[in-house]
């Protein structure tokens, strides 16, 4: 499985837009061809926010950021902050391995990472 764990840092005003846009496209994952699992997440106070995502191959989450909607945001919001991402490939079913490297990647400040 591939993995993508992403962050973005900014001012806390632009954070309820992007979470927004976050659910809307979380809303339709399962029909997205070979998504498998993602969580969204948000520390408000700190203007931080992303997800981690689970996909079948890197195929599939390429069309996952090709969607109009997602394009939308990243264009909308890129330049007011501060976005990171990585991804990696985990075994099927070694969830803490993949929690265990997520936690550790997204606890990094950006010049750490």
């Amino acid at each position: 499985m591939l993995v993508s764990v992403t962050r973005f840092d900014g001012a806390r005003r632009d954070l309820p837009g992007i979470y927004r846009t976050g659910l809307s496209l979380a809303a339709r994952w399962p029909e997205l061809p070979g998504a498998v699992g993602v969580w969204l997440w948000s520390l408000p106070l700190a203007g931080s926010s992303g997800s981690v995502s689970v996909w079948g191959s890197a195929r599939a989450l390429r069309g996952f950021i090709g969607l109009p909607e997602h394009v939308r945001v990243m264009d909308r919001y890129r330049t007011r902050g501060t976005v990171r991402a990585i991804t990696w490939t985990v075994e099927w079913g070694d969830r803490n391995a993949l929690w265990s490297r997520a936690r550790h990647w997204l606890a990094q400040t950006p010049t750490q990472a």
